[in-house]
């Protein structure tokens, strides 16, 4: 709805008066084509309910409730969460392994072929060989993306927005997290510049999407009778656990994880739901630990290595008194560092942007086979490009045993064994090192502990070399149709580049007795939070990952002046990421100057809404011809239509939203009549040809008065299967619409699919009930109302939606300002807010779309225009 009111929008701009009319206007004036297609495209991105429908069969649910039940409820709520971390955990394991296993392997054949080409001039197969590698590692994550197209990227954009209430086609399926967790091995072990951190946290939100519902789409045999978590609201909450454990084991981090999900995933939080997250990564970080530290040393329950990426202890060495870890005049390079960390990440950000723009234009509508072939292309570079610089740009460093003052050669005693075992003597003589392929030539975190660790190993030269290729090759990747995170990357870019300062600083100003790992850290921070633009979260995560508290300060000051620095230019990466794909994210808050409009100037007007007692046929041909996931229920109060007139004027005090509407309503009503042709019943096609004319008595008493009264008091068979006729007055087609509660899509789809009615002979309290738990059975996927059956209903027969409709939604005044409404709606995770004047009509409805920046932008353009 929101898009048609923005199209309408634009059109009553820029175009004249028959342009800017709306279908249903276009229909009344017989300026349409029959032959036009009735069945509307659906959405790409569809809104999550995160509000709770507190209708009767959730009442009675309540009611049925005790203190025991409600306790088991929550115990097998920590079960779930403590599942999930472990399942996480798990996958993360998976993940490890077999790049560990691939990546080994592929090192030791290079390593040897090179070792012996060096001497019988034999490189170019040695080339090939690595070649060889890289393109089968990168053409099998390929084809997995091409299988399930989600699992390309990191996936936290992805995950971002469902936590935001969007719902993203298969982003939390088994299919995905299959091809995620398989095909970000294949990506790493094939030598491309992504890390297998970011995906850990795609990873472990679907896992917490999927394991409480104990059933698979997937795989369809997986079904049990466990009908408890089966809510949009619900599986919000365990998608914030799982994200926060994917980074937990990711880092080694549970409480970088939890603030993660907090600060960077979840748009709703509750206080409850924090120690369940916390809990959950705790349990993944512990079971990650568990078995990397058995597998790898061989002794069980050691817990050596908390995460998959573990930046080591920073401590000088004992025979340098003057060293330090930071002082505080070290804080000013830190800023220094952290402002060119936010221009570096800004420039990634502005390049990745235009890429994206060039794939989504040129490369995603080719056939699929062009995206594999362009993954494979950059494999091809990047594998070329690290080969030759290792062989011809890399120099060749001094080994020796003991460590001098200035610390600039390498000390194999002070060094962790990881560390010794990395060091590539490519071309280089005896006790001698090649620092280009050390660098290249190791896995990513091995890399990462080379630039934190050493001192002096690195020449300037092959620094500024390392950083200027893995920003541009990891820049170019970071968006093609493989797995990908951009963590490891950013943090090898910004370690160099903070390496390079430290040996700039000893080199050029004298000071012979900073800490190197320092600052290549900062560097990192710097970098990394200048293009992801995260501040506390990644501060707790850095801190937890070196496992020095000393840190917190410097670190947060750097990336507090990256974050603002990169925020000057552009967003961060993955809220660019997610503009480009159109997804209509909420920020955290509105600008000041969106409270000059109101409610009423960015909601919809057009509504299409159905009656408490409805007949079948006009449910079909709502469900057949519209795309909206909701509809008031509202009842049309002639008796109390003369109180809203005067003469020929209205007024009522939303006279203006009914003055927009009459041309709406009648075109609704008339492409319901239309619509009903093509129901599958001959008696109703029969029934269509017909002029009903026939009309309800006015209601002698108050309907809203009536409903108070009585609980199940039926509501008037006012039937919308009546076409307006040439003959209506204004008052006819003005009458009001008092609203009395919301009704969902999936909820008449399953009243029509069950075929809960009741005839006209027969009292509304005949018709079948339906519990909670059969409301909700089909959830996540309810059938679509074009794959039903509709052959064997009875189009006279009528539903009363009353018992299943949420009679006390959120509502909010046509006044009410914006900030009141994004508020309102963003905090309570809304999916519709219907608008409802004073006294209780129902004059427009406000979704997502009417929220995002875009739409409030252009409104707000009209509103200046106007005044």
């Amino acid at each position: 709805m929101a898009r048609c009111g923005a199209r309408l929008c634009c059109c009553c701009c820029c175009c004249g008066e028959r342009e800017s009319r709306t279908p249903e206007e276009l229909t009344i004036l017989g300026e349409t084509h029959e032959e036009e297609d009735e069945i509307l495209p659906r959405k790409d991105y569809e809104s999550l309910d995160y509000d709770r429908c507190i209708n009767d069969p959730y009442l009675e649910v309540l009611e049925s409730m005790d203190n025991k039940k409600a306790q088991r409820y929550e115990a097998v709520k920590w079960v779930l969460v403590f599942a999930i971390g472990v399942c996480t955990g798990l996958v993360g394991l998976f993940v490890d392994f077999f790049v560990r296993l691939f990546t080994q392997l592929k090192f030791q054949l290079v390593q040897s072929s090179v070792e012996e080409c060096t001497e019988k001039g034999c490189l170019a197969l040695s080339l090939l060989e690595l070649l060889g590698f890289n393109l089968t590692f990168v053409f099998l994550a390929s084809l997995l993306v091409l299988i399930q197209p989600v699992a390309a990227g990191s996936g936290i954009p992805e995950i971002k927005c469902y936590l935001n209430g969007v719902k993203v086609p298969g982003v939390v399926r088994l299919r995905t997290v299959v091809c995620k967790a398989t095909g970000v091995l294949f990506s790493v072990a094939g030598g491309l510049f992504v890390g297998k951190e970011g995906p850990m946290i795609h990873s472990g939100a679907v896992v917490g999407a999927g394991l409480p519902q104990f059933q698979s789409i997937s795989l369809r045999k997986i079904q049990f009778n466990f009908p408890y978590f089966r809510s949009d609201r619900d599986k919000r909450d365990f998608v914030s656990a799982g994200a926060a454990a994917g980074v937990a084991a990711a880092f080694g981090a549970p409480i970088g994880g939890t603030l993660f999900s907090l600060e960077e995933g979840s748009s709703f939080w509750n206080q409850g739901l924090t120690w369940k997250v916390l809990f959950c990564s705790m349990a993944a970080t512990f079971t990650l630990n568990f078995f990397r530290s058995g597998i790898q040393f061989g002794s069980w329950g050691s817990f050596q290595l908390p995460g998959l990426l573990n930046f080591g202890e920073f401590k000088c060495s004992e025979s340098d008194k003057k060293c330090h870890l930071w002082t505080a005049v070290d804080l000013g390079f830190f800023i220094l560092m952290g402002i060119v960390g936010g221009l570096l990440g800004a420039t990634f950000n502005c390049l990745n942007k235009r890429l994206a723009k060039y794939r989504m234009r040129n490369v995603h509508p080719k056939p699929k086979l062009v995206r594999v072939l362009e993954s494979l292309l950059v494999s091809l570079t990047t594998t070329v490009m690290i080969f030759v610089a290792s062989m011809l740009l890399g120099e060749c460093r001094q080994l020796s045993s003991s460590r001098h003052s200035g610390n600039d050669t390498l000390s194999l005693q002070d060094i962790s064994k990881d560390v010794n075992s990395s060091i590539k003597t490519f071309f280089c003589p005896n006790e001698t090192y090649n620092d280009m392929a050390t660098l290249f030539f190791n896995p990513q975190e091995s890399a990462i502990l080379q630039l934190f660790h050493q001192d002096g190993t690195f020449s300037p030269i092959t620094l500024s070399l390392f950083f200027l290729l893995y920003f541009l090759l990891s820049c170019w990747t970071y968006g093609i149709s493989v797995p990908s995170g951009l963590f490891v990357p950013s943090l090898l870019c910004g370690a160099a580049f903070g390496r390079l300062v430290a040996n700039l600083l000893k080199s050029y100003i004298g000071l012979d007795h900073i800490y190197s790992g320092t600052f290549a850290l900062i560097g990192a921070a710097a970098f990394l939070g200048g293009v992801v633009r995260m501040t506390i979260s990644l501060t707790v995560i850095l801190i937890e990952s070196t496992n020095e508290i000393a840190y917190g300060l410097p670190i947060m000051i750097t990336l507090m002046v990256a974050k603002w620095t990169g925020d000057f230019f552009n967003k961060g990466i993955y809220d660019i990421h997610v503009n480009l794909r159109g997804v209509p994210l909420l920020e955290w808050e509105t600008g000041v100057e969106m409270d000059k409009l109101r409610a009423s100037d960015i909601m919809e007007p057009n509504l299409t809404y159905v009656y408490p007692h409805t007949r079948i046929q006009s449910l079909v041909s709502i469900l057949r011809t519209t795309v909206h996931h909701a509809f008031p229920v509202v009842t049309e109060n002639r008796g109390n239509e003369r109180d809203f007139m005067k003469g020929n004027q209205l007024i009522s005090n939303n006279i203006k939203f009914k003055k927009s509407s009459i041309l709406t309503r009648a075109g609704e009503q008339r492409k319901r009549s239309q619509s009903m042709k093509s129901y599958p019943s001959s008696e109703l096609r029969n029934m269509c040809d017909e002029h009903i004319a026939t009309e309800e008595p006015p209601e002698k008493e108050d309907l809203l008065q009536q409903m108070l009264e009585r609980r199940y008091t039926p509501y008037p068979n006012l039937y919308p299967d009546q076409s307006p006729s040439e003959e209506w007055t204004m008052e006819e087609r003005f009458r009001p619409l008092t609203f009395h509660g919301l009704i969902l899509r999936s909820q008449l789809v399953t009243l029509l699919d069950r075929g809960v009615c009741y005839s006209e002979s027969q009292s509304s309290a005949s018709q079948p009930r339906l519990s909670h738990a059969e409301m909700s059975e089909d959830y996540p996927r309810y059938p679509d109302i074009h794959d039903l059956d509709l052959t064997l209903l009875n189009p006279r027969m009528i539903v009363d939606v009353t018992p299943y409709m949420n009679p006390s939604p959120f509502t909010v005044s046509p006044n009410t300002h914006v900030s009141q409404v994004f508020n309102l709606f963003r905090t309570m995770g809304l999916r519709h807010l219907p608008v409802v004047n004073a006294v209780g009509e129902v004059v427009g409805i406000i979704t997502r779309h009417n929220l995002t920046h875009e739409f409030l932008q252009a409104r707000l353009r009209q509103h200046y225009q106007t005044i």
